[in-house]
């Protein structure tokens, strides 16, 4: 989440954690995230469908968000879903050894609105 506030150019996500009340429901919406653990992608349609996106689809589409020399990871969408999610699972695994983080993240306050309950 850190990651995609300091790259992200559009500044329009919005964040739920999976244990919310908002996350509850989409979980409740879509029987697939019902066991999710990781990033969950949710888009709305113009016509008001859901679309939920998990593990490695949800990174790529979140490459192709943030842009720039990012969206190249999205060419990670030729490779088939379980070698995708087999690396995804490797790197969520290891995220924080990956990234040091001395202190928990307290977001400024033009971010906090972005932050679903």
């Amino acid at each position: 989440m850190q990651f995609v506030l300091r790259h992200e150019r559009r500044h329009s996500l919005r964040f739920a954690s999976l244990d919310s009340d908002i996350g509850a429901a989409v979980r409740a919406r879509h029987p697939a995230a019902a066991g999710a653990d990781s990033m969950v992608w949710v888009e709305t349609a113009s016509d008001g469908t859901e679309n939920i996106l998990l593990r490695s689809a949800a990174a790529v589409r979140l490459a192709r968000y943030i842009g720039g020399p990012w969206s190249l990871l999205a060419i990670g969408s030729l490779v088939p879903r379980f070698l995708r999610d087999a690396v995804y699972d490797v790197i969520a695994r290891h995220r924080h050894q990956l990234v040091s983080a001395d202190q928990c993240f307290l977001p400024p306050s033009d971010v906090r609105a972005r932050f679903l309950a």
